[in-house]
């Protein structure tokens, strides 16, 4: 099987391209080999490569940033976007779709289906959710996948800053109302090699199982690495950022338990392993 990861920089980009090597005939591309937001060079790529998979991992995903670059937003995660589609559509690949739990406004108290309605309050939310709705009108084979709360050894995440933050001080306050699920890009990357072998299309929602707020995260995150620094809960309001945060953006994984999939495992289980691997990296 011929795959093309774009975005292999990033988290979740450089561990596709780690875990597929030696199995797959893979191409991971990062901007300075292909610059999604540059029609001729998208078909001229895919059209010369011809995958049987692309995997779509590249986005804009400065969460705040957004919010005053909205133009940029767009052109990456809409308009790029559109460009992968319709260069996948001319090979024939399959297009595999990274989203976001931010489609959602974060309003309600029950884990989102895959098919419930999307309200983004973000400028990131709504350029995301406008990629997927260009993937569903120019893609005839495609998988959406929205996660949530991502994090993995390449790149800066929330474990990774806690851990830092750790160093220098003796306790954090961190949000406790907004509530969703970890995701290690290990696992999610497991979880879409299993997803693109097939042709089981449609949307899915993937993320670590379990429930936690970004308090009992951080917390969890300090007892796993055997840290005593202490975690006091603030709420969102005292901790006010530009772009608005889903309260709730916990996300049900029925798409994945329906097509017989198996599920990612705990979000603690997964926190311990990416621990695992992040002290094997550093000594």
């Amino acid at each position: 099987m011929k795959i093309l990861v774009t975005g292999a920089n990033g988290q979740l980009g450089h561990d596709l391209v780690k875990l597929f090597a030696g199995k797959y005939e893979i191409h991971g591309l990062g901007r300075e080999h292909l610059d999604i937001t540059n029609e001729e060079q998208c078909n001229r790529i895919i059209s010369d490569l011809r995958p049987e998979v692309i995997i779509h991992s590249a986005a804009y995903t400065a969460v705040d940033k957004a919010e005053s670059e909205e133009d940029l937003a767009y052109k990456i995660n809409a308009f790029g976007t559109r460009n992968v589609a319709v260069a996948a559509e001319k090979v024939g690949a399959k297009l595999c779709y990274i989203s976001t739990d931010y489609v959602f406004d974060g309003a309600g108290g029950n884990p989102y289906r895959e098919y419930d309605n999307t309200n983004p309050q973000s400028v990131y939310g709504k350029s995301k959710r406008a990629g997927e709705q260009l993937v569903q009108t120019l893609s005839s084979r495609y998988f959406i996948v929205r996660t949530s709360w991502v994090y993995g050894l390449y790149g800066a995440n929330f474990v990774k800053t806690m851990l830092k933050l750790a160093q220098d001080r003796d306790s954090l306050k961190v949000v406790s109302d907004q509530l969703g699920s970890p995701t290690y890009t290990v696992d999610l990357a497991h979880f879409l090699e299993q997803l693109v072998q097939t042709e089981r299309y449609s949307i899915y929602h993937a993320s670590n199982s379990g429930i936690c707020s970004w308090f009992e995260f951080a917390r969890a995150i300090f007892e796993e690495s055997g840290l005593k620094t202490q975690v006091v809960p603030c709420t969102t309001e005292e901790f006010p950022r530009p772009a608005p945060r889903p309260q709730y953006s916990v996300m049900e994984h029925l798409a994945i338990r329906t097509n017989g999939f198996v599920d990612l495992r705990p979000w603690r289980e997964g926190l311990r392993a990416f621990l695992k691997e992040l002290s094997e990296t550093e000594r």
